[in-house]
């Protein structure tokens, strides 16, 4: 595939076919994917592939509650719930489906990333506000797995939602001390792949010179 197209047309999808994905074509997408930049080429990134229908199941329940916790706190526009700055909800829960969480058992893959954050340099831990910069040493591994798994006629998400949870996930998956829990991707053969993307145009995000000057066209 050509990489516009696959930049374009990467959706997230989270309803998959039975058909199953086999380890070689698992190994290959983490094979292509290793090749994401990092700080340092540093590599902070471990994968475990959750096959265990019982780990799996463990997974989506921590991760159902905290789906329910993110829709009870609403969104304000232009502000998503958890925002920086914004103080948790009052343990309120909004009970909805999640089709990738409620049938977990059956999604062809379940990757969870965790970063070993002595690998990581937080160029913003001292600025007064959570440090974000972390992020660009892992990240950029997890999208290249979701486009890996695109050129190859797959489908997939990325949620974090785990990592809210944590301290309860980490005993489940054998986390490491001093590593963090990134992201969960789901891969499989897409049941329909949105491939028409709305996304806002360069000159709503882009200015020249200052983020106050004018926009970049």
């Amino acid at each position: 595939m050509e990489l516009g197209e696959a930049l374009r047309t990467t959706g997230s999808c989270r309803s998959f076919t039975e058909t199953p994905v086999g380890d070689e074509d698992v190994a290959a997408i983490l094979d292509d994917s290793r090749f994401a930049p990092s700080g340092g080429n540093r590599q902070p990134w471990r994968v475990v592939v959750v096959k265990d229908p019982t780990i799996r199941r463990t997974l989506a329940e921590l991760m159902t509650d905290v789906w329910q916790e993110y829709l009870g706190e609403g969104e304000e526009p232009g502000r998503a719930p958890f925002a920086f700055g914004r103080s948790a909800g009052q343990g309120r829960r909004v009970a909805a489906p999640n089709p990738v969480l409620d049938r977990i058992e059956s999604v062809p893959v379940v990757l969870v990333v965790a970063a070993d954050l002595n690998r990581i340099a937080l160029m913003d831990a001292d600025v007064g506000r959570p440090p974000m910069t972390g992020g660009a040493s892992v990240y950029p591994f997890c999208w290249s797995i979701l486009l890996a798994a695109r050129a190859r006629g797959l489908g997939g998400v990325l949620t974090t939602f785990l990592s809210r949870a944590e301290p309860s996930a980490a005993s489940v998956l054998g986390l490491p001390h001093g590593h963090a829990l990134v992201a969960t991707i789901f891969l499989g053969h897409p049941v329909h792949l949105n491939t028409k993307l709305k996304r806002d145009a360069v000159a709503s995000f882009a200015t020249v010179d200052r983020f106050d000057g004018q926009p970049f066209t």
